[in-house]
């Protein structure tokens, strides 16, 4: 576990420090990251203990990445700006006091002083999801049960790993989509490996970002491959599509945990974020 112990100087206007926190949860028992009213979320849970922490009434967290109901992570990334006196005094022991204040499936592991311009949403370059199946007759491990899916029928590796090759780039992913208003399906699919493991099928998927239940959809449409119901040609056909396709079965949130989200330089942070804000369109 790290925490910064270097002296925290005011880093942003009205001395504020900004803070980067990496955690990792068992999304089991959430209605998923964002505040709900009446809701147990991530959020609400992270922000009642800074809150309690920084002996303030609420403490906004920006997040790399929401996660639905049931979503796990490993690696989230979040950033805060406190207060630079307070930041000064918790620092040390800040890791440890927060794994008192949080519930046991939510744990903080990392926590430092960040560069001003660092934006834990826009600045990423990336985020990487694994998605875990177990094909076996008995289902899932017990050990493993809360984050791994179970799938009723045998599954060919080989043909969803040929089938998932086939979406890398840029594409427009409307069918893999839940349309937001305003919101853009364009997305850089960057990585998309599937790999067995005796009775266990792991997806490893990373893009610049993902839109409303992407990955989730992606293993489906994989699964239909692998099950033999579609053919390896399906799912990157289903790309031409302006609409959501009803054809794809959304996998089950348990079976996917965000792995890792990656950043540039502190020199490339702001010029990034600018990026990401931009709407994407792709070019034809």
């Amino acid at each position: 576990m790290y925490v910064s112990n270097e002296p925290a100087s005011p880093t942003r206007g009205g001395g504020l420090v900004r803070v980067r926190l990496d955690l990792a949860y068992d999304g089991t028992a959430f209605f998923g990251w964002a505040l709900q009213p009446g809701l147990r979320t991530v959020q609400a849970v992270l922000e009642e203990a800074l809150a309690t922490l920084f002996r303030v009434p609420r403490v906004p967290v920006v997040v790399a990445g929401r996660t639905d109901a049931g979503v796990h992570a490993a690696g989230q990334v979040v950033h805060v700006d406190v207060d630079g006196q307070r930041w000064q005094r918790e620092a040390p022991r800040i890791v440890r006091r927060l794994a008192g204040l949080l519930p046991a499936d939510v744990r903080v592991y990392s926590v430092a002083a960040a560069h001003p311009e660092f934006d834990a949403r826009f600045a990423a370059l990336w985020r990487r999801y694994r998605y875990r199946i177990a094909d076996a007759d008995s289902g899932p491990d017990p050990l493993r049960r809360l984050d791994t899916a179970g799938w009723g029928r045998r599954l060919d590796a080989d043909r969803m790993r040929e089938a998932a090759h086939l979406l890398l780039g840029l594409n427009d992913f409307a069918a893999y989509c839940r349309r937001r208003e305003g919101a853009s399906t364009v997305r850089e699919l960057q990585c998309l490996d599937v790999a067995r493991d005796r009775d266990l099928i792991q997806i490893d998927v990373r893009a610049d970002a993902f839109c409303h239940s992407m990955v989730r959809s992606l293993v489906g449409a994989l699964a239909a491959v692998g099950d033999g119901s579609q053919d390896v040609a399906w799912p990157a056909a289903l790309l031409s599509r302006s609409l959501r396709s009803d054809m794809v079965v959304v996998a089950p949130a348990k079976g996917l945990t965000l792995m890792e989200v990656g950043y540039p330089p502190d020199g490339e942070l702001a010029a990034r974020a600018a990026q990401s804000r931009t709407v994407r369109s792709r070019s034809l």
